[in-house]
């Protein structure tokens, strides 16, 4: 009875490959399959399907927050389960012609007992390679317990790192952050100034991200603190700000939001391939024609001149074509909204709302959303 021994060694491996993987390893692992992302996926679809239905922007907000921090521990039980299953299989194959071999199941019992290191002494091995299983066994739960306890603080950094950025935009641009709201709030005197300071930050925030959740993609499931932000729709606001002063302006920071938006497009490409998540051009268009008018208007009450002929919106259109689509598959994957690049109507930021008052949402195409304050 080989077979259980080499099941229990199959299982062990790929479960020590996989969290060497998703731990460890500080790039992209680039095979299709892996048990890791099977099972994101299985847990990610119905998680999803279930949010569809609750019409409450914050209650649905608030249900896929548990998402992240949640899959996270039922991932790390499923590893410890399956190590136990692998050992055990390991025990029972490991003397197929003893008759006084204990059942499956008190394998088992023995593997689940030794890798948490509970010395229980009522099942105990009784030969030498049990015995050498057992210390390795007991050395590799140890070990994995010890993993776990620098991992958590580590995913929790990253996400708190990224937040904060995110939080800073909120003055900035507007909650959500919008492209015109951005650029209207960076005109008159030294505006040129911040907005160059601004784009250079978030070029490097941008790379921070790409490397954290590449190495960690489960932080990108984490959702923001209020319902109306996310890191997602933070880099929309950047990249649609970016574009249009690429495009249509003749602004001195020019220079930095090219180097900018670069960096924000090789991001969401990254990330879009961590999550295979094709590019996808929207039903509707985020920017036609009258939008784009009303922005530039907008924009020009601010001081905010942009030029408008053919060739800069041409480039302008070029240039959303670049990231557009890998937003949009972002947005389907993560079930994130982006923002649109000008707000129908004046809303609150954040900032201006506490425990007791409200936050207003998205207002797009003549439409507004109201719920409660997440500071509630």
């Amino acid at each position: 009875m080989i077979l259980p021994a080499v099941v229990g060694l199959l299982i062990i491996a790929i479960i020590l490959l996989e969290a060497f993987e998703t731990i460890i390893l500080p790039r992209r692992v680039t095979r299709w399959f892996r048990l890791t992302r099977a099972f994101y996926i299985s847990l990610w679809i119905p998680t999803k399907a279930i949010a569809r239905l609750i019409r409450s922007t914050k209650k649905r907000e608030t249900f896929l927050s548990f998402f992240g921090p949640l899959s996270l521990l039922i991932l790390f039980a499923l590893w410890a389960a399956l190590l136990i299953i692998g050992f055990g299989f390991l025990y029972y194959g490991n003397t197929p012609h003893d008759p006084t071999r204990p059942s499956l199941e008190t394998c088992f019992y023995l593997s689940g007992t030794t890798f948490f290191t509970l010395g229980l002494g009522d099942v105990t091995p009784h030969t030498s390679a049990e015995r050498i299983l057992a210390i390795f066994e007991s050395g590799l739960g140890f070990g994995f317990l010890a993993l776990i306890i620098s991992y958590l603080p580590v995913i929790y950094q990253a996400f708190s790192k990224r937040e904060v950025s995110i939080v800073l935009l909120d003055a900035r641009a507007g909650s959500p952050p919008t492209a015109a709201e951005l650029l209207r709030r960076h005109s008159g005197p030294h505006g040129s100034e911040a907005l160059q300071r601004l784009f250079r930050d978030w070029e490097r925030w941008s790379a921070e991200l790409l490397e954290s959740h590449i190495s960690y993609p489960v932080v990108s499931y984490f959702r923001s603190q209020h319902s109306n932000e996310s890191w997602l729709a933070a880099l929309t606001a950047i990249l649609d700000s970016t574009a249009l002063l690429i495009s249509t302006s003749d602004n001195p920071c020019a220079r930095q939001a090219r180097l900018t938006f670069a960096m924000c497009r090789h991001t969401i490409v990254d990330l879009s391939q961590v999550f295979f998540a094709q590019p996808r051009h929207s039903v509707v268009d985020r920017l036609p024609p009258s939008e784009l008018a009303r922005l530039r208007e907008a924009l020009a009450e601010s001081g905010f001149q942009l030029r408008d002929d053919d060739v800069s919106t041409k480039k302008l259109n070029d240039l959303r074509e670049m990231y557009e689509p890998y937003l949009n598959a972002l947005s389907h994957y993560l079930y994130v909204d982006l923002p649109p690049w000008v707000l129908a109507k004046a809303i609150r930021d954040n900032w201006k709302t506490s425990a007791w008052g409200r936050i207003s949402g998205i207002a797009v195409q003549g439409k507004e959303e109201s719920y409660a304050d997440d500071h509630s």
